[in-house]
């Protein structure tokens, strides 16, 4: 018999801002939790926010979740790129108009530095359109990642961008 796999809890970050953006974002939630070795644990209220970085776009919806999985953190990485490619999702612009948007913010504690994928997520701590629901999702189980976190928010630019869309619990 063969040792079962350690769950990992992973935290992932969502946007939309083309079509109907709220549907993307269950849709996406939905996809995830299908997958056999993922389980959608939490997640956030729905929040709309300003663009950054090209600001000439509509708004984005934003949301965090939080998921347990026995998959490793560059196979979740495919798997939310499979998601994104599903839901149509063209990178073409950076930081443009997108139907969804999948980024991996945690793993668990695992740091990593490769050319597909940066853990933590290397920009979270300056986005309050990202620790706003990170931090909700984050409470609703007690982790103690939240605490240092509001401290980043406390200096996030942009916070003023962000407003609760839809309470989701």
């Amino acid at each position: 018999m063969q040792p079962a796999e350690a769950c990992e809890r992973a935290y992932i970050g969502l946007g939309s801002n083309i079509g109907d953006r709220e549907r993307f974002l269950t849709e996406a939630v939905r996809l995830l939790q299908e997958h056999l070795l993922i389980r959608v644990t939490g997640q956030s209220s729905l929040y709309e926010t300003d663009p950054v970085g090209n600001t000439d776009q509509g708004p984005f919806l934003n949301m965090a979740i939080e998921v347990t999985t026995t998959l490793s953190p560059e196979q979740l990485l495919e798997q939310l790129m499979e998601t994104e490619r599903q839901l149509g999702r063209v990178r073409d612009i950076r930081w443009g108009p997108r139907t969804i948007d999948l980024d991996m913010l945690m793993y668990g504690d695992v740091r990593r530095q490769l050319p597909e994928l940066t853990l933590p997520h290397p920009r979270m701590h300056e986005r309050a359109f990202v620790l706003i629901p990170l931090i909700e999702v984050l409470e609703l189980h007690h982790q103690p990642q939240a605490a240092p976190l509001r401290a980043f928010l406390e200096r996030a630019e942009g916070k003023e961008g962000v407003t609760l869309w839809k309470k989701m619990q």
